[in-house]
């Protein structure tokens, strides 16, 4: 019998990360910096609406996937993306989502 105990495993969070997804924390990093731009704002004032520092920021605007998911949501927030974020993963916003929308148990309320 094998002891579970005496398995090392490596925690899904130090993983090295495919990719793909390496390259879609960098292009989604340069889409927060390119908003940032777009909309003339500072990255220190970005931080404090988002309520992070502003190292906290260039890791995110650099694609450092180890930054939280809440400071996704407040970058989002801050630059008045977050709406469109959220549409983006909307499964009720595809074809397909819609066809099997009972598997989800809501209604699009959009």
């Amino acid at each position: 019998m094998i002891c579970m105990s005496s398995i090392k495993r490596r925690p899904a969070d130090t993983a090295p990360l495919p990719p793909k997804v390496r390259r879609a924390a960098e292009e989604i990093g340069d889409d927060f910096a390119a908003w940032r731009k777009i909309l003339g704002l500072t990255a220190e004032q970005v931080a404090e609406r988002a309520d992070i520092s502003r190292g906290t920021l260039r890791r995110l605007e650099h694609g450092d996937p180890a930054v939280g998911f809440h400071v996704v949501l407040r970058v989002a927030r801050a630059l008045g993306v977050l709406d469109t974020l959220a549409d983006a993963l909307d499964p009720l916003n595809t074809d397909l989502g819609r066809a099997r929308a009972g598997l989800i148990g809501r209604k699009r309320v959009r």
